[in-house]
């Protein structure tokens, strides 16, 4: 048994740390002891601390084998380079905002496999896309993807996993996708289509900044799009806030106090968007990936329609489940690369990752033409 442990205990956080807690010694650490205290499983040991500070953070991990990161984005960027600095393997999923790759060298020099982006979206998705471009000549990839509550509430008809300042980075980082190897930028929110799903019906697609390292590292690939997936109507209410300002970083004065108005923001709407006891959700995602195979068009559709069970909401099984795969592979010794490595850099291992999402009932159904 290896002892891990799992930084940032929310909805996330939670479950992975109980999933690896079947075959580990793990530790889970959050600021909160409100989040500890929702951990189930009594194998887990509970640490009550503040990691942004440094000197906490290193002697926290100082004796465990292995860091998984499920901190709020703005806290991931600095989080990792002081666990690389510490000479820990990592493999994280708060979605950092910054380059990764600028850590590559320092964790190559400490000899430091570090995994980013380690999700469905970024995460899985780039783990299917980088399987299929070992044997393919991939000239489309798009990605639609989407964690929706299963009850819908006006006005939002949303509740989100992650910290609210991370939901709405979303809504207000430029949009980045790849036509004809062109690099195209666009606001986020941008470009709304209507898409039809079984089971499901009809949801509302816009463009985010959801390729992040594949428009690097797929520079090959002509055609690549990740787009969001929401109830139809929330789009517009998104674009009324952000243009009123209310996501704005830039401080405004009020009666003498400097505030931001994200801050604001986001105290407001995280009672309206929380998961509340007994809330259930589903995550959907469609991937197509056309290109010729062995000298023949071909296109693959990869689709995941996964819901809330076992008293476990789905964007938390999909996120994790992928990231405490992954944090088994590198325990097994499977995957050993030194620095920087985000998941499509895993697309050798697509069959271990699979399976694993499998038995724990977490099933990419695919369909080829």
């Amino acid at each position: 048994m290896k002892n891990i442990v799992v930084l940032g205990c929310g909805l996330v956080g939670r479950v992975m740390a109980e999933d690896l807690s079947q075959n580990h010694n793990v530790t889970s650490v959050d600021i909160s002891q409100d989040n500890l205290d929702k951990i189930r499983s009594k194998k887990v040991d509970k640490i009550c601390k503040d990691v942004s500070d440094a000197k906490i953070l290193n002697y926290i991990i100082k004796d465990f084998d292995l860091v998984v990161g499920a901190l709020p984005g703005f806290m991931g960027h600095e989080t990792m380079k002081r666990v690389i600095m510490a000479k820990k393997n990592i493999v994280d999923i708060s979605f950092y905002p910054e380059d990764p790759f600028t850590l590559d060298k320092l964790a190559k020099e400490n000899n430091v496999v570090a995994v980013m982006d380690c999700g469905v979206a970024p995460g899985m998705g780039n783990i299917i896309f980088s399987h299929h471009d070992k044997s393919m000549e991939i000239t489309d990839y798009e990605c639609l993807v989407g964690g929706l509550p299963k009850k819908r509430e006006w006005p939002f008809e949303y509740q989100a996993v992650f910290s609210p300042i991370d939901v709405i980075e979303e809504y207000i980082r430029p949009a980045r996708y790849v036509q004809n190897k062109s690099l195209v930028i666009k606001e986020a929110l941008s470009d709304t289509e209507l898409v039809d799903f079984d089971e499901i019906g009809t949801l509302e697609s816009w463009n985010s900044d959801g390729l992040r390292t594949l428009i690097q590292t797929m520079s090959h690939v002509p055609n690549m799009i990740e787009k969001t997936l929401r109830y139809p109507g929330c789009v517009e209410y998104l674009k009324v806030l952000r243009e009123c300002g209310y996501f704005s970083y830039d401080p405004v004065q009020i009666k003498g106090n400097s505030i931001r108005p994200i801050d604001l923001t986001a105290k407001l709407l995280f009672p309206k968007w929380q998961m509340k006891e007994g809330d259930e959700d589903f995550t959907v995602m469609r991937i197509k990936i056309s290109g010729k195979e062995g000298g023949k068009d071909r296109q693959y559709t990869y689709t995941l329609l996964d819901r809330y069970q076992n008293n476990t909401i789905s964007m938390a099984r999909t996120t994790g489940f992928t990231c405490t795969s992954v944090v088994n592979l590198i325990l097994e010794n499977k995957f050993s690369q030194t620095g920087i490595s985000p998941p499509e850099f895993l697309g050798d291992h697509f069959d271990y990752i699979n399976s694993y999402l499998k038995e724990r009932n977490v099933i990419y159904k695919v369909s080829k033409k």
